[in-house]
């Protein structure tokens, strides 16, 4: 009994590595592309004869990412339902570093002409198409490993990863960025921080073949409760949770109304607000050192108090502070809008965004779990991909009152994400084999926190 205790924790702590190293890769691959797409890819992807055409389409190229992700989410939800999550993982992370490699070995448009900006096109929907699948075969394969009571601890770390790689991509490109004579940077030190992502497929993979199939589906497997169409069973029997998660999913409007927009109003000079460039590099990069450092904590409450009140909490105090850091921007004032930024994006964000991970696969029942959260949280995060358009549009250059107009936009967003939660229910006190069983009783409160403190005790 010690041994199988003693294999199950060991295997507790792999699957959440993989998913940690897996999420990073994966969002590290995803923002490299994002930077390149602003610094570089405009002038060697595309015609010269046009700047602002150039410009315009390589930012495109970054939004095609999200467009493939509901596809990618389909046929990578089914093959976590159906073959399993460690096969599902494994296929992304391949894909995601195949795609993320060839970018960095891409010959430019002076070289093979048109066939460039087409082929960086489809390495950018293989990359939207792989990462559709990370977050929620991470966040089964971690939720489905943790010990009794330490489910939303343990997969919070799936998101500690994606914010991990945004600052891992921002480390590699920003020093390249600065130090690197423009010539040689444009030439061939933009290559560098694409070619690295080898490196982190690597390791994840060594990582990843160490973790055994969950025993969740396992069990399932064994015993031919295996779900052979899961995606038409998710929308049979999870539909209702599933337009929940999407309306969850659009609190992706905070990193977008902080990063995006926030940093069109303020950088743009057709908004005549005038903050500098080098201050938009780096409030991602302090948010998401935050954000670290938070998420773990707040995973951890979600064990003792619920899913719900973290994210319910989180959603409307980002709205709120929208306002805030909006208006940060409208007065030129730096050092309130980075503070606003890091508290808003960084800190209470975090309410949802550390829990999301364990509460979202938890609404679902193990044969259908992946499909369910891959559909329903990349389709909403989709969506939230217009948002900057949409703001754009209801608060152009020259318009008044924009912190008010934009900071209502983003409270109502967010007020539409809490009430999501608000009308779920409660899953952290639900044992693993009775989540999203509509008439799972929870367990009772004494004896479930017996039951994490021994977890805790064993860690």
């Amino acid at each position: 009994m010690a041994s199988d205790a003693n294999t199950a924790h060991r295997q507790s702590r792999v699957a959440t590595a993989s998913g940690w190293i897996g999420s990073a890769l994966e969002y590290y691959d995803f923002f490299i592309y994002a930077t390149a797409a602003a610094l570089v890819f405009p002038q060697l992807f595309f015609p010269s004869i046009d700047p602002t055409t150039a410009i315009v389409a390589s930012l495109t190229t970054y939004g095609v990412g999200y467009v493939s992700r509901p596809i990618g989410a389909f046929v990578l939800g089914h093959m976590g339902d159906v073959y399993g999550r460690k096969k599902m993982m494994l296929t992304c992370l391949f894909l995601m570093g195949f795609s993320t490699l060839m970018v960095g070995l891409l010959p430019t448009y002076a070289q093979i002409g048109i066939w460039a900006p087409i082929l960086l096109v489809v390495l950018r929907l293989i990359q939207g198409f792989a990462v559709a699948g990370e977050i929620s075969g991470a966040s089964s394969m971690i939720l489905e490993h943790a010990p009794p009571g330490r489910r939303g601890f343990f997969a919070s770390f799936a998101l500690q990863g994606v914010q991990a790689g945004q600052i891992m991509a921002a480390a590699v490109f920003l020093p390249l960025a600065h130090y690197m004579e423009p010539a040689a940077f444009n030439s061939w030190g933009w290559r560098i921080p694409f070619l690295l992502s080898i490196l982190v497929v690597i390791v994840g993979f060594v990582i990843r073949r160490l973790v055994e199939e969950t025993p969740t589906f396992v069990n399932a497997s064994e015993s031919g409760k295996v779900a052979k169409a899961p995606i038409v069973e998710a929308f049979r029997h999870g539909w209702a949770d599933i337009i929940r998660v999407m309306c969850m999913a659009l609190m992706n409007v905070i990193p977008t109304v902080t990063t995006v927009f926030g940093a069109a109003y303020a950088v743009q000079p057709a908004y005549g607000v005038g903050f500098s460039k080098d201050v938009y590099l780096w409030i991602p990069v302090l948010g998401n050192i935050v954000a670290v450092l938070v998420i773990p904590f707040v995973g951890g409450l979600s064990d003792r108090i619920g899913r719900k009140p973290p994210i319910i909490i989180g959603s409307l105090l980002s709205g709120v502070f929208s306002f805030g850091y909006l208006y940060a921007i409208s007065i030129h004032n730096v050092p309130l809008a980075i503070v606003m930024s890091v508290l808003m994006w960084g800190v209470i964000y975090q309410g949802y965004n550390a829990v999301f991970p364990s509460f979202y696969p938890e609404l679902f029942q193990s044969r259908i779990r992946v499909s369910s959260m891959a559909i329903a949280q990349n389709v909403g995060t989709a969506i939230t991909a217009l948002f900057p358009a949409l703001f754009t549009a209801v608060a152009p250059p020259g318009s008044v009152n924009i912190p008010i107009v934009i900071g209502c936009w983003t409270l109502g967003i967010t007020v539409i994400s809490a009430l999501a939660a608000l009308s779920a229910r409660e899953t952290y006190r639900i044992d693993i084999t009775e989540l999203g069983h509509k008439t799972a009783k929870p367990i009772a409160a004494d004896e479930y926190h017996r039951m994490r403190a021994q977890s805790m005790a064993k860690a």
